[in-house]
């Protein structure tokens, strides 16, 4: 490439750099160019002025303007107007001009004289439509009033998002002049602003020329920089009459007033979601430390990023009246920690179940002593030291940026059980006393879900107490039978399940099992007064269908319940044994083959209803036979049908063989961990041969 190239290529892209491409207003107005020699003849004759007047070059130039352009009404006034712009004077107005068809067309002139180089005089007319100037000065008058009177914000923004404008109103509402803006890109003025999103939305705009409507952002700007604003946002691409980009418009609406009403009316609404959410949530079991995990579950993330329930230990210890030591100090035990994302913040919280003392001057142990919620918005350093339970712990809160916390007490029928502790530090926004009322509201409903847990816990500790005393001790062997038992009283409550061997006169053997209906003390009692009922009954040698009968008409006088209630009376020297059932499930019986199968017993109406006579089924078992005596605990389970359960005990007891003793725990094991309700369990092994079994039905009428 030789240098004379490269000059002429570097000439070339500078001349490129300059050049940009045409305005559209001047193809909008079709201005038209005439020039007039001395003598008034047209000289030039622009393609726009074919358009504009109707006649071709051909037909104009060396013709007289005034002979072709003029009305004969109207040539002196023309012939005036050249002699002054010959003269150098220049002129601008309307005048009437001849179309070819005879018509006038009022056409807006700017004259002006000119010379060329020999001297010769020239008139250059540039023309046109006055109807089309008019509406072009009411568009940009329009344009104009509009944008500097609008109250909306407006601005302009070229091709490469820089600004070209911005009205008064947007002056205002940013207090920025346009001054200021002009020239730069939006993040080099307003930096508070979401840049990215916007620019983004310019972009779009741009590229695809549909225009984006109501686009909403918040940010803050040197009008109010403390505070968020919001913002509607409009964006339109501009466009000249050729269809040439020029840039971006934008209307701005500050509708922060509609936004915080918005905001408002949606944390009402998301306020009473957790309330009816709590509700659902809080309390499905009368278990403390769920019913606390619970509490702790809701209010993560919405409410809190940390969470945490304590109780006073005394609560735990289910003491009549939970209490603060005398020295104002508190002992309180853990019973819930829930963070809305992984954080080390739970680390600083107390371990689930261990207690914490905590002195007078902790914010957690004036919230029970004053039996007031606590609100701190801004937490200092001095109060992450009154927060939490030691310096380690208060230096892992910092850490983690823990900027807002409140305590609500956990305060049930007059008594404050404990607390409530939220903590912020991922929402920038502080705890503000609608977040502390909504708390206040969750503890509350928590804390009477905690507190009948409690009262639930201290009521099941006496019935399972009475339960255990009113229950048999370990059955002890008989001689002919080999004896095992359990007794598992449901998770949530004691009932009245009991089971009973009994010593019979000529060396027979009752066997008891039953379940009173309820739960808790009342059922405990009323299974004690049967219980003794029926040995005193099984004392008089009655068969099984009479003692039940017996046992039927005592049952109503014994409170509003009924039981039911399988006795077995068996004989070991004969292998005879002689069943009847009061509503109860059958017993299994497992054949010394290790075939086992549920025995036949007409079920009869359950003890208390009355009027229902009970029937008694016999049969004689081997040596080595085992009968399993059990209660509906041990089988039943929800969502699940009751046969299916049945099926499973005795496939069960046909395959576990040995000391009944481990059977025992091996049938507990497979069928319940944590029972929904109390499972009494009952083995009795023949240990003598015996005469091939036979079955004999008979009834006793009641």
């Amino acid at each position: 490439m030789t240098t004379h190239d490269r000059v002429d290529q570097e000439e070339e892209a500078a001349i490129s750099s300059m050049a940009t491409g045409p305005g559209g207003v001047l193809d909008l107005l079709r201005v038209a160019a005439v020039a007039l020699d001395v003598e008034g003849r047209i000289a030039l004759w622009s393609p726009e002025a074919e358009q504009l007047f109707g006649y071709r070059a051909a037909e104009a130039l060396g013709r007289r303007a005034d002979k072709l352009l003029v009305h004969p009404r109207d040539r002196r006034a023309a012939v005036e107007l050249f002699a002054r712009v010959r003269a150098g004077d220049t002129w601008a107005g309307v005048f009437p001009v001849r179309r070819p068809d005879g018509s006038t067309l009022k056409v807006e002139f700017r004259t002006m004289g000119l010379r060329d180089a020999h001297g010769e005089g020239y008139a250059l007319g540039l023309a046109a439509d006055e109807g089309t100037v008019r509406r072009l000065e009411t568009d940009l008058a329009v344009s104009g009033f509009l944008i500097k009177q609008s109250p909306v914000g407006l601005a302009v923004f070229d091709t490469e998002l820089r600004w070209l404008l911005a009205n008064p109103a947007l002056q205002r509402m940013n207090s920025i002049t346009e001054s200021q803006v002009r020239g730069h890109r939006l993040g080099e003025v307003l930096p508070g602003l979401d840049v990215e999103a916007i620019e983004g939305a310019m972009r779009h705009v741009l590229e695809s020329g549909e225009p984006l409507l109501d686009q909403q952002s918040v940010g803050r700007t040197p009008a109010d920089p403390d505070h968020d604003h919001a913002w509607s946002e409009s964006y339109y691409r501009l466009e000249d009459p050729s269809g040439r980009i020029l840039g971006i418009a934008v209307s701005i609406m500050d509708i922060s007033r509609r936004h915080r009403e918005t905001s408002e009316i949606a944390e009402a609404r998301e306020r009473l979601t957790m309330i009816a959410d709590a509700s659902v949530r809080i309390g499905t079991t009368l278990d403390l430390r769920q019913t606390a995990q619970e509490l702790a579950d809701v209010t993560v993330p919405r409410l809190a990023d940390l969470a945490a329930v304590d109780v006073l230990d005394s609560v735990v210890h289910r003491e009549a009246t939970p209490r603060v030591w005398t020295d104002g100090s508190a002992r309180f035990r853990a019973l819930a920690v829930a963070a809305g994302y992984p954080t080390d913040a739970v680390h600083a919280a107390d371990p689930v179940g261990e207690i914490a003392r905590y002195d007078p001057s902790r914010l957690i142990t004036q919230c029970v002593r004053e039996a007031r919620p606590l609100l701190v918005p801004h937490v200092t350093e001095k109060d992450v030291r009154r927060i939490a339970r030691d310096d380690a712990a208060a230096r892992v809160l910092l850490r983690e940026g823990v900027h807002s916390y409140l305590a609500a007490p956990l305060i049930a029928r007059g008594s404050v059980l404990g607390t409530l502790s939220l903590h912020r530090t991922i929402n920038p926004r502080p705890f503000d006393e609608e977040d502390l009322t909504l708390a206040c509201e969750l503890a509350i409903r928590a804390a009477l879900c905690i507190d009948n847990a409690r009262l639930y816990a201290r009521e099941r500790d006496a019935a399972l107490t009475l339960q255990r005393s009113l229950l048999s001790q370990q059955p002890r062997d008989l001689d002919g039978l080999e004896i095992a038992s359990r007794y598992l009283p449901a998770v949530s409550a004691a009932g009245g399940d009991w089971f009973d061997v009994l010593p019979l006169p000529d060396g027979k053997v009752g066997l008891v099992v039953g379940d009173v209906m309820g739960k808790g003390i009342h059922a405990a009692a009323i299974m004690g007064q049967l219980r003794t009922a029926t040995r005193a009954f099984s004392r008089l040698g009655l068969p099984p269908a009479q003692v039940l009968c017996h046992l039927d008409e005592i049952t109503p006088s014994l409170g509003e319940s009924i039981a039911t209630c399988l006795y077995a009376v068996c004989d070991p020297r004969t292998g005879r044994c002689e069943m009847s059932t009061a509503g109860h499930l059958p017993p299994v019986l497992v054949h010394p083959g290790g075939d086992a199968e549920l025995i036949d017993i007409p079920t009869g109406a359950p003890l208390g209803v009355g009027g229902v006579p009970f029937a008694s089924v016999e049969r004689e078992l081997a040596e080595g036979a085992l009968l399993a005596l059990f209660t509906d605990g041990l089988v039943e389970k929800r969502h699940q049908s009751l046969d299916v359960g049945l099926h499973t005990l005795v496939q069960l007891l046909r395959r576990h063989q040995g000391p009944l003793e481990r059977i025992c725990d091996q049938v507990l094991a497979a069928l319940h961990g944590a029972p929904d309700d109390d499972v009494a369990l009952l083995l009795a092994r023949l240990r003598r041969p015996r005469l091939p079994e036979k079955s004999v039905v008979t009834v006793e009428s009641g």
